[in-house]
């Protein structure tokens, strides 16, 4: 749990980082950006005061050569009309962008060049009109020259006019205003010759506008096609008399979208490869911690592995010295006593009782290899809770009458049969009851208790089984240590006990792996009790009904004289079972290995041999190749009944021995009234 939380808080500051880092460099984007567009408008606004410069220094040439009449009159000289004319024609501009050269007297136009088209001007006074009134006054009154218009001109068309103010000198020295020299412009052809269209070609969009003289209104003198009016430039540019304001823009902006785009593709990538290497160094550095963690766990489980396989030695070596002691010594003294026949029975017991023990010692370790491998199943077979019960008492009646135990169960169930691996179970409570038997002195008491619970599960039950003993008990201390394997809390001398310390680790990783649970309770002196609760799946009354059938199947006792060929390379075991089996009444024949096993079946008649039983483990052919060979003979002999007799003794060896042809598997060490069943079952 905590190493998900670690790694949602790197995700996060990695998150954060990337947030913080592209607002970091988009900041300096826009700050490049900014300065960038700063630039632009330094260019152009010097592009666009270069402009009304030109267009200024144009006006003054117009007004200069216009100057020699202005100069004329304040000099006192009367021009008449063909003068005028011949002086105006002289001045003409090859473009013809001065329509007419007007004089007016007291602000009256009375001498105009060229006369025609534009005679209705002769006699205005633009002193009185209310469009040009304003203009002419400030021209008058300012003593230089002011641009007015365009306007919509009496003698037809659109013009601009300029004004230059004439004064002329009386006796006593004092000017006094004389009239207008008037220049009348075609702006339109002034607009071209002063090449506004390159600003376009240049990239530019632009607007040249004034405020009106008569009601202060915006009054556009000239722009592109397209102008837009967003972002604007606006640059305000002194002319005579008056302001003219110039708004420019580049045709992309002062910054291109292809500009902000890189900006912002440029900003996340980089932020997303800095929070890639931020995140990749936090990863490694958060792998290389739960390195170290799972090393150091590794360690201190390896070392207390270690301790606890090393008190587990210590512990089982009494123990495992104990019986084979016994057997060694009660063998010598069989051998002394042969003839003495309560003796060798005394001796024999013995000897059966410590071997017992060390079969269940390795059958013990072998279990708990499985289950830390993983490689422990659970069959799903039907299971009679009342048939388990009775076989347990059975196993346990023995040692209960011969100690003197109170013994007694009861029991609540609904649903007698149910779904799950009836061995196991059955290995469950063969060690807690045991233990139960083991640690209760004579005349002590148990008790079982097992009752149906409702699970949480479509179609399942759970037992809840209670062991409760007066035994010997256990210390709180040692209670959080009971299912660590090779754990005991005493030694067989202390508890004259002998034991394995991995039943209950065992108990607890079958419980686990059926979905279950268990609880102990315990207190020195006073007894233990043990809670099991597992979950079942019910049976369906179909299966029960099978199950049913099964139970009541006659099993024939008397398989005297049938033949069995046994394959088995280990003499001592071959000469076991051959001699069982004999003593049995039957016909057996040996076979060293699978090559021998199989050429005897073909050597003999085809109904010869009544069942094989074959070991697995031999040379020149092992049992799974030589049950292969028999099972694709081209006769009856193919279908002669194998039974798997070996020292695999795992569910996935019986399943491998079913699939490889066999009809069943015993386990060895062989109890033979189990292979006496498994034969009359195929005989």
């Amino acid at each position: 749990m905590k190493n998900k939380i670690d790694k949602k808080v790197i995700r996060i500051r990695a998150a954060l980082v990337f947030l913080t880092m592209f607002g970091i460099i988009w900041g300096c984007t826009l700050l490049v950006n900014e300065n960038q567009k700063k630039r632009e408008q330094l260019k152009a606004a010097y592009t666009a005061e270069s402009t009304i410069s030109r267009v200024e220094v144009q006006l003054n040439r117009y007004m200069a050569e216009s100057d020699l009449v202005k100069k004329s009159i304040e000099d006192g000289l009367m021009i008449s009309d063909a003068q005028f004319a011949q002086l105006f024609r002289l001045m003409q501009d090859e473009d013809y962008i001065i329509k007419a050269h007007e004089i007016a007297k007291d602000g009256i136009v009375s001498q105009i060049y060229p006369i025609q088209g534009n005679e209705n001007a002769m006699g205005f006074n633009v002193l009185e009109d209310s469009e040009r009134k304003k203009a002419a006054l400030l021209a008058r009154d300012s003593g230089e020259y002011t641009i007015a218009g365009p306007f919509d001109l009496v003698q037809g068309g659109t013009g601009v006019l300029l004004f230059d103010p004439v004064y002329q000198t009386d006796a006593q020295g004092n000017e006094k205003f004389w009239g207008f020299s008037i220049l009348v412009m075609d702006w339109e052809k002034f607009i071209d010759k002063m090449e506004l269209d390159k600003l376009e070609d240049a990239g530019y969009h632009y607007q040249i506008w004034k405020r009106d003289n008569k009601d202060n209104e915006k009054v556009v003198i000239a722009q592109c096609v397209n102008f837009e009016k967003e972002d604007i430039l606006e640059v305000a540019c002194e002319v005579p008399n008056d302001t003219w304001y110039f708004e420019i823009i580049p045709e992309n902006g002062w910054i291109t979208l292809i500009q902000r785009l890189w900006g912002l593709l440029i900003s996340f990538m980089s932020s997303f490869i800095i929070m890639i290497v931020y995140l990749q160094f936090r990863m490694r550095r958060y792998r290389e911690k739960i390195h170290e963690t799972e090393l150091e766990k590794a360690v201190h489980e390896a070392k207390c592995a270690n301790e606890a396989k090393t008190r587990f030695l210590f512990n089982m070596s009494h123990d495992i010295r104990t019986p084979i002691n016994a057997i060694i010594g009660f063998a010598d003294l069989l051998e002394k006593h042969i003839d003495e026949k309560e003796r060798v029975r005394d001796y024999i017991g013995k000897i059966k009782s410590s071997s017992e023990f060390l079969l269940s010692l390795i059958n013990y370790v072998l279990e708990t290899a499985r289950i830390e491998s993983g490689k422990t199943s659970l069959k799903k077979e039907v299971c009679c809770a009342s048939r388990l019960i009775e076989s347990l008492t059975d196993i346990f009646e023995p040692e209960v009458c011969k100690k003197g135990l109170t013994y007694s169960y009861t029991k609540d169930i609904e649903h007698e049969y149910v779904m799950g691996d009836e061995t196991k179970v059955r290995e469950i409570f063969i060690n807690i009851i045991g233990n139960s038997l083991k640690y209760t002195p004579a005349g002590g008491k148990i008790t079982i208790d097992i009752r149906e619970i409702p699970f949480d599960r479509e179609n399942y039950i759970a037992y809840k089984i209670v062991v409760e003993d007066t035994g010997i008990g256990m210390s709180e201390d040692y209670l959080p240590h009971i299912f660590e394997e090779f754990s005991r809390e005493h030694t067989s001398t202390e508890s004259k006990v002998v034991g394995t310390g991995l039943g209950l680790p065992i108990v607890k990783a079958l419980i686990d792996l059926m979905g279950g649970t268990i609880e102990i309770e315990s207190e020195v002196g006073k007894g233990t009790k043990t809670t099991v609760m597992i979950p079942f799946e019910i049976a369906t009354q179909e299966q029960i009904l099978e199950e049913q059938q099964k139970e009541k199947e006659f099993v024939p006792e008397d398989i005297k004289e049938k033949r069995m060929l046994v394959a088995e390379d280990n003499e001592l075991n071959a000469e076991i079972t051959l001699t069982v089996l004999k003593e049995k009444g039957l016909l057996v024949e040996r076979a060293a290995n699978g090559k021998e096993c199989v050429e005897m079946l073909k050597e003999k008649p085809a109904d010869y041999y009544d069942m094989i039983l074959m070991d697995i483990q031999m040379p020149e052919m092992d049992g799974y190749q030589a049950t292969e060979m028999i099972r694709n003979l081209g006769d009856s002999r193919a279908a002669v009944p194998i039974v798997a007799m070996t020292a695999n003794a795992f569910e996935e060896d019986r399943q491998k021995a079913l699939d490889a042809g066999m009809n069943a598997h015993v386990s060895k060490p062989v109890d033979m009234n189990v292979l006496f069943r498994v034969m009359a079952k195929f005989i």
